[in-house]
This record gives structure tokens, C-alpha cells and sequence, in this order.
């Protein structure tokens, strides 16, 4: 097992300064630094072996196809999934969810009927079922949360019907860090005969996931959270759905004959939904970056996180008078989102970068959050498996000035 401190030597960009200050990088939850391994992959691709997938017969082309098909399986077992035919690569959690809502609200959502998602989605798991509902006349149903960040679940019976025809729920939220019951909610929309799309964006980074044990329908999430490259993420779809719905673009290697005027065929998943080239330099970086998680002990990472997650808790409240923490829902993943009376949370933002201190502030593309708490913003830290206890002492420290200052 490495230690911390090797770990962060993985890491080339922790060793950077900002305004003159030891960078402490508190915003993981946007995106997570990248370790050594997946930046030399993605260069020594470019470098050494560039070549479209799925279309050469010559060397580099075989071999780019074949760690992209690698990543593939890489990630099927890393969500444990029955078949790589599950697996399709994206741009991101935003285009696996877009996916999803345009191509099962053409086939399968009608006038009259509803769709469900939560009060606190982020807005790439709200947006495409707005569009959704208003292109096919459907109602737009909201589960809410209490103010201690939980979701009521109580109340989730009676909002399904038989014209529910799919639930969309986030595995952690990106604001509360609450963890919802998923097996729960997954459980009670089946027993309508109802599909689950779970955002696994800032739930896969934290803790193992299986998909066939949770029994989703869909899973999406972003490369670049998981310590990959951004522009790829996945979607993992049950077989039978994704050979259910019609494709969400057209063009090359989605197809299987094309004839004019009409009469084209698609090729068989997942590729059906892989139209264009796809970012396979991408693809193979996110293998890289499973493969060096791979090489951790996650059971260590876990109780790391969890550590500096109750460290930051502690301190926030008991070094700054009059911050609110949001999201107080036990077992809730490595995020602190907060306010603090008397200041604006940009202010705090700024003055804490001027001390080497990166955190997020606005409303972390979730505004029904700060609509649900009557707020315009707030402030985020959020844990990488590479913080230490000294750099959140650093950023208490900083928020401590910044208020002071402020008020």
C-alpha cells in the first residue's frame, strides 16, 4: 500500500504553487487532478500511436482499437456489469444522461405521462427530463428533501403511478453529499415495472459500485471526477434496454449498411450509440486511471476521506462563528458546502485563493438546492483521496481570515 505522501507524488500538479502559497486543492467534486500515469498516457498517445478506431486495418489503428476495447472491459468490471455490450463511452455524465432521456422519452414517453427526479439533482440530471417532458407532454414530478439534506422517501409510494415511466436519481449529491438509499428507490420503481437512471458522477469516486447488485437500469458518470481526462464518460444501460432504444445521433461507426434513400441499419451495441469518432485517446486515459485506482487500497481511501470529511466538519463549526453547514445526512460523501453570515460566498472564495486555498462557490449547478434553503450560493469543499489533515487545517484557516475580514 503507498503511502500518502507517495500518492501525492503521484499527483504533478499538487506540487504547484498559487499567489506565492503551497497549493491546497479543495475542489475535487468539479473535477480531480490527475495522476502521472493517465497524463503520460494521453501523451504518449498523441506522441506514438494516434489512429482512428474501428475503421484501419494497419498497426497503429489495430492497436488504438484494441486498448480502447480494453478501457471498455476496464470499466464494465469496475461497475461489475454482465457484458461490455452495456458499456457505452460518451463525452461525459451530461451527454450519457441526454442520451438516455432523448432516445427512451421517443420511444417509450407519451402525452399524460410523468417522469421523477429529485430536488437535488444537478442540473445535467434535471435539464434533459425538462426537455424531455415538454417535447412529449409529460409531467415533470419532484421528490423532495428535508433540511437536513434527506431525501423523503416517504413520500416516493405515492408519486409513482401507472404512468410513471422512468425515475432519475443522483447517487450523492454534488451540494448536500447526501448518499440516497438507492436500493430502496430502485426496489420501489420496480415494483411498478419502472426504470432507474442513477448520476454516478460524485458516487463512483467514493465508493464501489455494482451495478447489477444495485439493479439500475442506467448509470452514468464522468472520467474526469473518477482522476481520468475530461471529454469521456460512460453510460452503462441494461442490455435490453439499450437494444430497445433508437439511437440518440447519427453517423459513422453507429451504422451497419446505409442505402439512399432510406434504409439504414445500426451496428450492434454498444457501438450503436458511439456515432462519430469517439474520444478514444480519452477512453484508453480513463483505463488509466481505473488501473491506478486499481493499485490503492480502497478500503484506505474510504476511511481517509471520511476522516478529513469529520476533520473539516469539526472545525468548520467550531473555528467560525456563524457558518451554516447544508447537508447533514449521515454516511454522506467527502463534500462541506456552507455559508457564513455577514459574507457572500464568492468574497470568501476569492480571498481564500489569494491564500492558495481552491474551493468552489455559486450554486454548483444545482439552483433548486439553494432555491430549497432560500439562498443565492454557497461555499464547497470537497475531498480527493490526496488531501491530508495539514491542508485542511490550511483551508479553515483561510475561511476563518476570510470571514473575518469580510464581516
Amino acid at each position: 500500500m503507498k503511502t500518502l505522501a507517495e500518492i501525492r507524488s503521484d499527483f504533478p500538479i499538487l506540487s504547484s504553487e498559487v499567489n506565492g502559497k503551497p497549493l491546497v486543492y479543495l475542489d475535487t467534486a468539479a473535477t480531480a487532478q490527475k495522476p502521472e500515469v493517465v497524463i503520460r498516457t494521453v501523451n504518449d498517445l498523441h506522441r506514438t500511436l494516434n489512429a482512428n478506431i474501428h475503421r484501419g486495418i494497419h498497426y497503429m489503428a489495430e492497436e488504438t482499437t484494441a486498448r480502447y476495447e480494453g478501457a471498455r472491459e476496464q470499466v464494465r468490471a469496475l461497475l461489475n456489469a454482465s457484458s461490455a455490450r452495456e458499456i457505452v463511452f460518451t463525452s461525459g455524465a451530461t451527454q450519457s444522461i441526454n442520451l438516455v432521456a432523448s432516445s427512451f422519452s421517443e420511444k417509450y414517453i407519451r402525452q399524460g405521462d410523468n417522469i421523477l427526479i429529485t430536488e437535488m439533482e444537478h442540473h445535467s440530471n434535471i435539464v434533459p427530463w425538462q426537455f424531455a417532458a415538454e417535447r412529449r407532454g409529460a409531467e415533470l414530478r419532484i421528490l423532495p428533501f428535508d433540511d437536513a439534506g434527506q431525501l423523503r422517501l416517504d413520500l416516493l409510494p405515492g408519486m409513482l403511478d401507472e404512468r410513471t415511466r422512468i425515475v432519475a436519481v443522483t447517487q450523492a449529491s454534488n451540494v448536500l453529499g447526501t448518499m440516497p438509499d438507492l436500493r430502496s428507490i430502485i426496489d420501489t420503481a420496480h415494483a411498478h415495472d419502472i426504470p432507474v437512471l442513477v448520476d454516478g458522477c460524485q458516487g463512483i469516486v467514493h465508493h464501489k459500485t455494482d451495478v447489477q447488485a444495485l439493479d439500475c437500469d442506467f448509470y452514468a458518470f464522468s472520467g474526469h471526477k473518477l482522476y481520468g481526462p475530461t471529454g469521456i464518460g460512460v453510460l452503462y444501460g441494461k442490455e435490453k434496454w439499450l437494444a430497445a432504444l433508437p439511437p440518440y445521433m447519427g453517423g459513422g461507426d453507429m451504422v451497419g449498411t446505409v442505402t439512399l434513400p432510406l434504409g439504414t441499419t445500426f451496428a450492434e451495441l454498444p457501438l450503436k450509440f458511439e456515432a462519430g469518432t469517439s474520444n478514444y485517446i480519452g477512453a484508453i486515459g480513463l483505463g488509466a486511471a481505473i488501473g491506478y485506482l486499481d493499485t490503492l487500497d480502497q478500503a484506505w481511501i474510504h476511511n481517509h476521506e471520511n476522516a478529513l470529511l469529520e476533520r473539516a466538519t469539526t472545525l468548520l463549526q467550531s473555528e467560525i462563528p456563524g457558518l451554516r453547514i447544508y447537508g447533514t445526512v449521515p454516511g454522506k460523501s467527502p463534500i462541506v458546502s456552507f455559508t457564513v453570515d455577514g459574507t457572500h460566498p464568492a468574497d470568501i472564495g476569492m480571498i481564500v485563493d489569494k491564500l492558495g486555498v481552491a474551493l468552489r462557490t455559486g450554486t454548483h449547478c444545482a439552483e433548486p438546492v439553494m432555491t430549497h434553503y432560500g439562498i443565492t450560493a454557497m461555499c464547497r469543499l470537497s475531498i480527493g483521496l490526496y488531501n491530508t489533515e495539514e491542508e485542511i487545517d490550511t483551508a479553515v484557516a483561510a475561511i476563518k481570515k476570510a470571514a473575518a475580514m469580510l464581516r
